[in-house]
């Protein structure tokens, strides 16, 4: 048997009558960075006399070929969801009672009225809006003390507005609606912004005005009834410095999906179905959810009828969080990220997708595309980015693979550039 950090690598079969040979590929400087990091294993040799000192060491020469000879161990494509149903199902159910126990610890701490909460109609609200009912009904409170509001801006469309007031209705909060875009048209002509005078200027003020006038307003709400607002922004827009900051969705009085990648919502929202949390009622809206373009849904749809993208401004997420996990979690190198993602993402056909995942959305990228989507997150990630997260509120941290706090797991110059990496990646993949 070969195990990696107690990962299962290769293993011989049991009881065969002929000779084996095991094979696999070790990541030296995984283990390298590890070992760097956590010292237990410094301290466990001294404890035991510094064993290796009595190892054997035979020399021998070596002379590898050049070039890529592929990989005898495959590179999971989701490293914050497991392949296999039994874990899947034993990680959806850690990180979503971790997020709920947390906001219950918080609830007790502080003795809310209220949970404040905006509600879109995407991914993260919607999670963060699962999370909050589950603790309430832990804690035998009413759902009415969920606080919830859609606030349409420019952008929204009536999909998203319907999910967000069926998902509000199916879970019983008290639900309310607020139109933004009066406000919106009053600051952005006060500051003399060209959409006030018929422009159709869709800049990143244009979008800030709305996301900010959103938590402007669930800060005074939430103070007005005597509650906190409940974060809904995720580990991987934080990563990517995807929020407005201040008073935007940057902030809130606790941040309970903070600890969370995107990649891994989706399937806690999926998980919230299958393992029946909730009525099924909330389910069928859910499933909905799911279905939803991922969007800001700050600036008008084109011409073509086209909506804000996400995924086309900051790449697919699917990337980024493949990129996340392995430059915060193990510390590596962008070339050694690359090397990995290409292996991991060029051929759809070969290695495990996630349980039950969608045949349609199964994608493949060429290593250019790769390089692309990796100089990008890491000048978003080192060179834009930090400032925004050493200002975080609170939030519990839930995955393995490492929260991006500064009072945790994370902690980094606001004024960090991103060159050093960038150098890195250009001088050592092929263009």
């Amino acid at each position: 048997m070969i195990y990696e950090f107690g990962d299962l690598m290769a293993q011989s079969t049991r009881f065969d009558l002929q000779p084996e040979l095991c094979i696999a590929d070790i990541d030296t400087q995984r283990l390298l960075a590890e070992r760097l990091r956590m010292q237990t294993w410094n301290d466990a040799a001294e404890a035991a006399g510094r064993p290796e000192d009595t190892y054997r060491c035979v020399s021998f020469s070596h002379a590898p070929h050049g070039g890529d000879i592929g990989l005898e161990r495959s590179i999971r494509r989701f490293p914050f969801v497991p392949n296999r149903q039994e874990k899947l199902d034993e990680d959806c159910y850690e990180a979503f009672n971790i997020q709920v126990d947390a906001l219950m610890r918080r609830i007790d701490a502080t003795r809310p009225k209220c949970l404040t909460i905006g509600i879109s109609g995407g991914l993260d609200s919607t999670h963060a809006l699962i999370v909050a009912a589950k603790a309430l009904d832990r804690l035998g409170r009413p759902r009415s003390d969920i606080r919830a509001y859609t606030m349409p801006g420019f952008a929204t469309s009536e999909g998203t507005k319907s999910n967000a007031w069926r998902l509000m209705k199916a879970f019983g909060t008290t639900a309310e609606e607020i139109d933004i875009r009066p406000t919106a048209r009053t600051m952005l002509e006060n500051i003399g912004h060209p959409f006030a005078d018929g422009e159709p200027i869709y800049d990143v003020t244009f979008e800030n005005v709305q996301a900010g006038l959103r938590t402007d307003y669930l800060f005074r709400l939430a103070g007005q009834h005597g509650g906190w607002v409940v974060g809904t922004g995720d580990l991987s827009e934080l990563a990517l410095g995807w929020c407005t900051y201040g008073v935007g969705d940057h902030m809130s009085h606790y941040g309970v999906n903070a600890g969370v990648p995107k990649t891994l919502i989706q399937y806690l929202i999926r998980w919230a179905i299958t393992s029946e949390q909730f009525d099924e009622s909330v389910d069928s809206v859910l499933a909905d959810v799911l279905n939803t373009e991922i969007s800001p849904e700050l600036v008008p749809a084109g011409a073509d009828g086209k909506i804000q993208s996400t995924q086309d401004i900051i790449g697919p997420y699917e990337l980024n969080d493949f990129f996340l996990h392995h430059i915060v979690r193990w510390g590596q190198k962008p070339s050694h990220v690359a090397f990995l993602a290409w292996h991991a993402w060029r051929d759809a056909s070969a290695g495990q997708w996630p349980i039950d995942f969608p045949e349609e959305a199964k994608n493949a990228y060429e290593l250019k595309t790769l390089s692309r989507w990796l100089e990008n997150f890491l000048k978003r990630f080192f060179g834009f980015s930090q400032f925004k997260r050493s200002a975080l509120p609170n939030g519990p941290k839930v995955s393995a693979g490492g929260a991006l706090s500064p009072r945790g797991d994370w902690r980094a110059p606001s004024d960090a550039v991103a060159q050093l990496w960038l150098d890195e990646l250009n001088e050592n993949v092929p263009h």
